[in-house]
């Protein structure tokens, strides 16, 4: 049975029909069109799929997109300031924090986290904070750079 349910995704409201047993995922990539969250382990593993969910990231893969409502969602895609990159988007491209690119919008969502809570973290914060993400391309060096350089260019 479907049920009607209305997600706030990235300051947009979307109106959606679904299961009771569809991800978070699911409704962003399917039912709202928004594919920068990506499937990876489909089993809160690998961090792919990470988006905020009342500014807290989350592993969409196993969040129920019903228990989403009335929640203020953002995936990758609302990091942006329209066709601007947020600072954390420009610094993972500068330093060289991207390679296959499919870790990527899980790990920006995770550092732009990081970084609203803690603007100046140590080293080993942001590989703490980037814990649930797994790469398997770039050895996790430049992305942690890249969160260095983000929370520089934002002080």
């Amino acid at each position: 049975m479907k049920h009607a349910a209305t997600l706030n995704v990235n300051g947009m409201a979307y109106p959606v029909e679904l299961e009771g047993d569809a991800t978070l995922l699911s409704a962003i990539r399917e039912d709202i069109g928004l594919t920068g969250t990506k499937t990876g382990c489909d089993d809160c593993e690998c961090g792919a799929c990470m988006v905020l969910v009342d500014d807290k990231p989350v592993n969409s893969c196993t969040y129920l997109a019903l228990q989403a409502e009335g929640s203020a969602i953002t995936t990758v895609e609302g990091l942006a300031n329209g066709d601007d990159l947020s600072a954390i988007q420009s610094a993972f491209l500068d330093k060289g924090g991207v390679q296959c690119g499919y870790c990527t919008p899980g790990m920006l969502v995770s550092a732009h986290a990081l970084l609203r809570r803690n603007p100046d973290p140590s080293e080993e914060e942001i590989r703490i904070a980037l814990s649930g993400n797994l790469c398997r391309c770039t050895g996790y060096a430049k992305i942690a750079e890249a969160v260095m350089a983000a929370a520089k260019a934002s002080a």
